[in-house]
């Protein structure tokens, strides 16, 4: 907790505004839905059907607990990037309830095949926070999944030394530039040119577009709301 907090001071020099980011650097952010139906129509129509049912599934859940957790991610463009890409080893930080979790291993249960290795740390502030982490999860998709919950430096390096390649990222947890940054070095051995990378909240810092000026890959920034999300690799 002490280098998150510390992280987020170092931080405050690289914010940026919704805005201002992708000045000078690539064209205004796009909207998910006409870059995804441009790819698969089918597909984007069953992830939208997919995350409408899991919003008033999980609001449903969550509403209901003594707590109050976070919200969920793109879960639309999640499960439409993991049914697309079919990936083999996807690697996600950050599950909280578990929206995100719960789209990805999903996706990989219409695949056929996949495994999901996620990264978190329990909510400290709360009575027995590891009931909480990925409540929203089904019972019937947790084979396919592996949870580690002792912060991303100790699990990221965990999940390396278990897999041999990353097929599909999500990174939704440490939003520090710091943090980010941190979380890549580890993984970047295991990249290749055909790992997608998906990052939440990329408005926060200049993290996302410091990194894809060092990419020869093709990258999108998509306007999700009040956030930005970025995507490398499509």
């Amino acid at each position: 907790m002490f280098e998150k907090g510390w992280g987020r001071l170092l931080d405050r020099g690289r914010r940026k505004s919704k805005a201002a980011p992708t000045r000078g650097v690539t064209p205004l952010p796009e909207t998910i839905e006409p870059f995804a139906r441009s790819i698969s129509p089918q597909l984007w129509s069953e992830a939208v059907a997919f995350a409408e049912s899991l919003r008033e599934k999980g609001a449903a859940k969550l509403a209901a607990l003594p707590v109050k957790l976070g919200g969920g991610a793109r879960c639309d463009l999640l499960y439409f990037l993991t049914r697309f890409l079919r990936p083999h080893v996807v690697v996600e930080t950050g599950v909280a309830a578990g929206y995100s979790t719960q789209a990805i291993l999903k996706a990989i249960e219409a695949n056929g095949s996949g495994r999901l290795y996620s990264s978190d740390f329990p909510y400290f502030r709360l009575h027995q926070p590891e009931r909480y982490i990925g409540i929203l999860v089904d019972d019937n998709l947790k084979a396919n999944w592996e949870l580690f919950t002792s912060g991303d430096a100790r699990n990221l390096r965990q999940i390396v030394s278990k897999i041999d390649r990353v097929d599909l990222i999500h990174y939704d947890s440490d939003k520090t530039y710091r943090g980010r940054k941190s979380a890549l070095k580890i993984l970047q051995p295991l990249l290749s040119q055909n790992t997608v990378t998906v990052m939440d909240d990329i408005q926060d810092n200049s993290f996302f577009y410091d990194y894809v000026r060092g990419t020869p890959r093709p990258w999108r920034v998509f306007d999700s709301g009040e956030k930005l999300v970025g995507l490398i690799g499509l």
